[in-house]
């Protein structure tokens, strides 16, 4: 696992750690089961305050994202493709949150919005070119 955070971008470290994870539990590179680093080796790697890690691997956990063991460490919680998919529509709205933020600052309306999203879809999966 590796994970890589941007002390100065605004963004609390420990919820960059947060939204990471997540997106791999989501994207199923990180399986049911799977052990994740201890927490003062991933401060270690990330060369941050070990508080920090057990922040994030504790909103995790109470999430259901993680379950932590005395003595077996921190493991990816058991939930199967349901979590997968919940996480997936998470970071999802996340995104569209931010990109509805976005429009409304720049004036663009709903379906000059939607407009856009399908046209890219488009090109994306090899159709129209914009």
């Amino acid at each position: 696992m590796h994970l890589h955070i941007t002390p100065g971008d605004g963004i609390p470290i420990y919820r960059q750690i947060i939204t990471q994870i997540r997106y791999l539990v989501a994207s199923g590179r990180l399986q049911p089961g799977d052990e994740l680093p201890p927490i003062r080796t991933l401060a270690q790697q990330l060369l941050i305050n070990p508080n920090t890690v057990a922040r994030a691997y504790r909103d995790l956990e109470s999430m259901g994202l993680l379950s932590s063991r005395q003595g077996s460490g921190t493991v990816v919680a058991d939930r199967g493709s349901p979590l997968a998919r919940e996480e997936k529509l998470r970071i999802i709205n996340d995104r569209l949150d931010g990109l509805l933020a976005e429009a409304s600052q720049l004036g663009l309306e709903l379906d000059e919005l939607q407009h856009l999203l399908q046209k890219r879809h488009k090109t994306f999966h090899g159709g129209a070119k914009t």
